[in-house]
């Protein structure tokens, strides 16, 4: 296949899918900024929705809820065959987000009408930036929702993960409706690493209430209730260390190789 042109813009209406990133305006790209500011219809889950309400004004807003993927994705692009409509979707939206299932759709009913996804700073970026360097080289992200993956295939995907001893990044730790994946996943990175292995969690990155933890897989089950929906949680690799000072641990450093190669 050749290299393929974006979308044309000739017709009137139009579809972006927005990634708005953690939460914080001062967060978002320049183009998702023209994006919403293009857009008279803005569609999204009601969270996301109000993380960008300063950018809603004057525009007609669909509300949706978790769980209405579907309906949203199918509104979004019925209403954009002669409006511009962003669907909003937090963090990146191919990361986790509504990308995936806009464009499927698209796919299914043999849509013409243009789609542009404009990505966003994910929460694996976001709140490692908070907690220093983490995410020096190679990394992986897990989810734990089994809400649309097998269980059984997230523990074989963990042990896999962990096998590797790269930083392990885990989406959608702890919920009131699955508290127990997360001691799972713990317990199944114990089996490939050391106690003192640094494990950090980010709650609410670049949003009010932002908090952070560093502690290590030996005593994280004394911290696993510090943990939510609104937070990341971040398994150091072999070489990953915490950062310490006199009186704190200032933050998680996974080196990239340097040391290796320069003296310094």
């Amino acid at each position: 296949m050749g290299v393929l042109p974006l979308q044309s813009r000739d017709s009137e209406g139009r579809l972006y899918i927005v990634g708005t990133g953690p939460g914080n305006l001062l967060q978002m790209t320049p183009r998702a900024f023209a994006a919403l500011d293009e857009a008279d219809c803005v569609i999204g889950n009601g969270f996301y929705l109000d993380l960008v309400r300063p950018m809603l004004a004057g525009k007609e807003v669909i509300r949706s809820s978790m769980g209405r993927e579907v309906d949203r994705a199918e509104k979004a692009l019925a209403l954009a065959r002669d409006r511009v409509v962003a669907m909003v979707s937090g963090g990146d939206a191919g990361v986790y987000g509504m990308a995936s299932i806009v464009l499927e759709v698209a796919e299914r009913s043999a849509t013409a009408v243009p789609i542009e996804v404009i990505p966003g700073i994910t929460a694996a970026v976001s709140a490692a930036a908070r907690l220093g360097s983490p995410l020096s080289g190679d990394y992986v992200t897990m989810s734990l929702s089994d809400l649309l993956t097998p269980w059984e295939e997230i523990e074989r995907r963990l042990d896999l993960a962990f096998r590797m001893r790269v930083p392990v990044v885990l989406y959608n730790p702890r919920s009131r409706g699955r508290p127990h994946n997360l001691d799972t996943a713990i317990e199944i990175a114990s089996r490939h690493l050391p106690g003192e292995t640094p494990v950090g969690v980010v709650r609410n990155a670049y949003r009010e209430g932002e908090e952070r933890l560093i502690t290590t897989l030996g005593e994280f089950n004394d911290h696993i209730t510090f943990v939510d929906m609104h937070s990341i949680v971040f398994v150091g690799g072999g070489e990953t260390r915490i950062w310490r000072n006199e009186t704190d641990a200032r933050g998680i450093i996974t080196p990239r190789g340097y040391h290796r190669k320069y003296v310094y």
